[in-house]
């Protein structure tokens, strides 16, 4: 499918870019979307957004919501960023808020909740994530306490491509009815096949588009199940809107869907180019098991070859995510020598992550090894 992403990888076409799990390529049509989003904005003006809540939200609504598996998607709601969701979510608790959560969330929730912590708003519970293979007992352990107002998860985790394997049962494992239960998804949604049905009316799902969705900034969504949170405190216009407070003396009416978590004035560029994106994909056939699947096959042809296990110490044989961590003190020189030699990919302290997305072929593993090879 790399024809797909002729605009991104054609801009450089001497760069290997394989940080997928980072700033993922935008497909081709995300241009004409972004230039469509122009268009309206320049023809409709004001009454371009009726383009944006009338077509725009619905269509892409219904698109998240059978990714997700989930019925009834008027309980998606979207955001510039997840960080804005996470303290709407937060401000529906009266604090201090009992938090749970790992070691290894992502920068945004790690130090959001770290200056909670500061503040005397938070007291957090971080369970630590290694050993893999007894995480989800350990987790399990500390849901059944009861005694958490806020559980915050990661479905995949960032620093180590670690996926949970069993969401499911932790949820169903959180005894106390009344906590609100976040499932952090930017690493698995349209990375591998997510299905919230069972648990639809028990969490809240985060993700959004910058990473494996394709689109880029600005756009991201949140699941919000009935009953949960229905009056945030951090709260902007849009929570109310068609049922706008119509005096001073008023209470601040919110909306009884997923908009009660809704902000205020946005961009919407970002909708049209994850709707274009998604369209694309679907008419294309390209599901999240598609991606899935090639992306496994690439890591298979990356680890078995005779470079990768000679230079970097493997990543443990558990499941994991579309990308591969590897743990050694010389991440960072490996990552900078990469990049040097046009090679892009990242690194988090003692980690470097190399991600794979469905833009690359194995001539792009091959090229990789090579400079691999050469540079370490």
């Amino acid at each position: 499918m790399k024809r797909g992403f002729s605009r991104f990888l054609g801009s450089r076409p001497d760069r290997l870019h394989f940080a997928a799990h980072s700033h993922h390529p935008w497909p081709d049509v995300s241009y004409e979307a972004h230039q469509q989003a122009w268009l309206d904005a320049a023809e409709l003006m004001d009454d371009k957004w009726e383009v944006v809540f009338g077509r725009l939200m619905p269509s892409l609504r219904r698109r998240i919501g059978d990714l997700l598996g989930i019925e009834g998607t008027d309980t998606l709601v979207f955001a510039p960023n997840t960080h804005e969701l996470l303290v709407r979510l937060f401000s529906c608790i009266e604090p201090p808020v009992r938090v749970l959560s790992t070691d290894a969330e992502f920068h945004s929730f790690t130090r959001q909740s770290r200056r909670w912590e500061e503040e005397g708003l938070a007291i957090v519970d971080r369970v630590p994530t290694m050993p893999y293979d007894s995480f989800v007992e350990r987790f399990t352990k500390e849901l059944r306490a009861g005694v958490h107002d806020l559980v915050y998860l990661s479905t995949v985790f960032y620093d180590s491509g670690y996926v949970v394997d069993a969401v499911d049962r932790l949820v169903s494992a959180v005894s106390e009815q009344t906590s609100l239960v976040v499932l952090d998804g930017y690493h698995a949604f349209m990375a591998m096949p997510v299905d919230l049905g069972a648990i639809q009316d028990r969490v809240f799902f985060i993700a959004g588009g910058y990473k494996y969705a394709m689109s880029g900034e600005g756009v991201c969504f949140m699941h919000c199940p009935a009953g949960y949170g229905p009056r945030p405190v951090d709260t902007g216009w849009y929570a109310g809107f068609g049922q706008l407070e119509t005096g001073v003396g008023d209470s601040v009416v919110y909306a009884g869907d997923g908009s009660r978590f809704a902000g205020a004035t946005f961009d919407p560029t970002g909708l049209y180019r994850m709707e274009a994106v998604l369209s694309w994909l679907e008419s294309q056939g390209i599901t999240p098991q598609v991606i899935s699947d090639h992306v496994k096959d690439l890591q298979h042809r990356f680890l078995d070859s005779d470079v990768a296990p000679g230079v970097l110490h493997p990543p443990q044989p558990l499941r994991r995510g579309n990308f591969l961590t590897f743990e050694t003190p010389d991440a960072p020189r490996i990552y900078q020598s990469l990049h040097d030699a046009g090679v892009i990919t990242d690194h988090r302290r003692d980690r470097l992550r190399i991600g794979f997305g469905i833009y690359h072929d194995s001539d792009d593993v091959d090229r990789l090894l090579d400079v691999l090879g050469a540079v370490v």
